[in-house]
């Protein structure tokens, strides 16, 4: 199962976001890696690059290596629609990022721990793929053995009511994926159109 396994700070600190963790230091140093820091001056980036950023962003968010992403786009530019917004919402409807979105964990990679080590259902059944893309109307929770162990309950930080695509009950200990989100709703700062665009070159 791949996945990026590099320094985490290096790359929040590139973008100036917390795009890989709760970005706690950024507070203490928030210029771009590299030598002499805010005093080195750097060019202005071109066309090709700003798009190759954003689409570097993504992946970061997302979790995804490149093939795995370009599948995704490809994917996404066979559906009706706007290529970009489809895009998104096929990345938010990962079973990983659905998880996350539940509020079951803090963070997309412990959610993406959580699934691979088979402690999430969808439907019922146990799912272990992270990339598993989540349809209208499935079904996640727990399994009934991860439901008696404190220290996976525990990680859970309530669903934020803003993510209107997903609901969670806790008298039942499951949640829905209600729908694929409107791109206004999902609240990461990507210029999808950067991507489409360095796709289509």
């Amino acid at each position: 199962m791949a996945r990026y396994t590099g320094p985490k700070t290096k790359i929040c600190r590139i973008y100036g976001e917390p795009i890989l963790g709760n970005g706690k230091w950024l507070t203490k140093n928030s210029n771009p890696p590299g030598q002499h820091g805010a005093t080195r001056k750097r060019k202005t980036l071109g066309e090709y690059a700003l798009q190759l950023r954003e689409k570097q962003k993504a992946k970061y968010t997302y979790g995804l290596l490149e093939r795995q992403f370009r599948k995704t786009f490809e994917e996404a530019s066979k559906m009706k629609g706007v290529k970009g917004q489809n895009l998104i919402k096929l990345l938010e409807a990962r079973l990983d990022n659905t998880v996350f979105r539940l509020g079951l964990v803090a963070s997309r990679p412990e959610a993406r721990q959580l699934v691979a080590h088979k402690h999430i259902t969808v439907n019922n059944e146990v799912m272990n793929i992270p990339s598993y893309s989540c349809k209208p109307g499935d079904v996640i929770g727990y399994k009934n053995k991860s439901l008696a162990n404190d220290s996976i309950i525990a990680k859970k930080r309530g669903k934020n009511p803003k993510y209107s695509w997903v609901d969670w009950n806790d008298i039942s200990q499951s949640g829905v994926f209600i729908t694929y989100p409107e791109r206004e709703s999902v609240p990461e700062n990507i210029k999808e159109q950067l991507i489409v665009e360095l796709y289509s070159k």
